[in-house]
């Protein structure tokens, strides 16, 4: 028998990424994510990171963790359901629940083991996930990982969600459960779910809603308090609200918000917050830090959304294609992989870091340059961005 190289696929499958240019390359940061930083040695223009509000660096969140370092140390020594539930952590839900409104709020590791370690306890054989057609692969794996039959809607379609539901109600045996789930902001596209009427043709039949708000949370809504604040939408519409404190907030971890009930469940059930060591003592200072900032200078959210504001309009004068966004993420689409590559190696060559999103984690033919903005810019480095933006796609034909 011929010995066979069980890893051979390996360097097989990479080299067809290679080939295919979708192969994601590293690039090392070097020092903190400000909007001038280092890149591969290089002094750029960062202007892709979910850093939105620039509080990743902010003074108050670096003196919390360090205090927290003084007094807590650097870990928590065990999972949360064992010994690794810190007076920290409680009060940081504390103040996460007040700040949305909820009952109660926990916080988990991260975003994506919040999806994938909630959403198969939601719901399982006999039931039923109605997923937006775009959502976030965290929500996708979430939904895989249980046993419930799934449909999938048109992207922020509300009647052809009602064609499911109402499709649903004729399923025999009839479901337990329904859970319909949305992306509140979608990543690639930086458009906003219609949470509203989601939610009313949810409600129409008994359905669950979850809203994984890890985008807007800090960019819309009263103070930055996400998608259910900026609909101005009651609990008994919105019955999970998930978020992370990765973007916006500018530190680490996964968090849902909601009844206490909820709270109550998802501690018991999910094996992703019960079998993970629970977030350093720092982090966790440095996420109560941040809800601190967002209720007491609200100047960082007023920033963001007049730098988007301006980068927009000028981008689409100079006859760039934006897609739908409505939100500081705004994709430059090119079409092809290739020239995504080139246009974000050309602003790299004028001093701006923004990255090619290539097929497969967009459709064929809608490769993208996805620019997120950051409150921490100044007017001059967004009319840099600009105008780097201009020179290249010139020089590429796109204009």
């Amino acid at each position: 028998m011929t010995a066979r190289d069980p890893t051979g696929f390996l360097g097989q499958e990479y080299r067809e990424l290679v080939d295919a240019q979708a192969n994601w390359t590293l690039h090392e940061l070097a020092g903190p994510s400000t909007p001038w930083c280092t890149i591969d040695g290089r002094k750029v223009l960062m202007f892709c990171s979910n850093n939105y509000l620039g509080l990743s660096n902010h003074p108050r969140l670096r003196a919390a963790a360090e205090e927290a370092i003084r007094t807590h140390g650097v870990g928590s020594g065990s999972v949360r359901s064992i010994a690794g539930t810190m007076d920290l952590h409680l009060d940081l839900e504390r103040r996460l629940a007040k700040f949305k409104g909820s009952e109660a709020s926990l916080v988990y590791q991260s975003g994506f083991a919040t999806n994938a370690g909630l959403i198969p306890q939601l719901v399982g054989d006999g039931d039923l996930v109605v997923s937006d057609e775009l959502n976030h692969g965290s929500i996708i794996d979430g939904v895989r990982l249980s046993r419930a039959e799934r449909a999938v809607y048109h992207h922020a379609d509300p009647a052809d969600l009602a064609r499911v539901l109402d499709a649903a109600e004729e399923h025999r045996p009839e479901y337990r459960r329904i859970l319909v789930i949305t992306d509140g902001v979608f990543s690639m596209d930086g458009d906003i779910a219609p949470l509203d009427r989601i939610a009313a043709e949810a409600a129409k039949h008994g359905a669950m809603v979850y809203v994984d708000d890890a985008h807007g949370e800090g960019v819309l809504g009263e103070g930055g308090r996400g998608i259910v604040s900026h609909f101005g939408l009651g609990r008994d519409r919105v019955h999970v609200e998930m978020g992370t404190f990765s973007k916006a907030f500018g530190v680490v971890g996964g968090h849902i918000s909601g009844s206490r009930a909820l709270v109550d469940f998802a501690f018991n059930r999910s094996r992703t917050w019960l079998l993970s060591g629970s977030a350093p003592p720092p982090v966790a200072a440095a996420c109560r830090a941040a809800i601190d900032v967002l209720e007491n200078e609200p100047e960082h959210i007023r920033r963001l959304w007049s730098h988007t504001k301006r980068f927009q309009s000028t981008m689409r004068d100079l006859g760039f294609d934006l897609g739908a966004s409505a939100t500081p993420i705004t994709p430059v689409m090119v079409g092809e992989n290739a020239v995504a590559r080139r246009l974000s190696a050309r602003l790299l060559d004028l001093g701006v870091f923004a990255l090619p999103i290539v097929y497969p984690m967009v459709a064929k033919g809608k490769a993208r340059i996805r620019t997120i903005m950051n409150a921490a810019l100044t007017d001059d480095d967004v009319g840099h961005a600009i105008a780097a933006f201009e020179t290249a796609g010139r020089e590429l034909g796109l204009l």
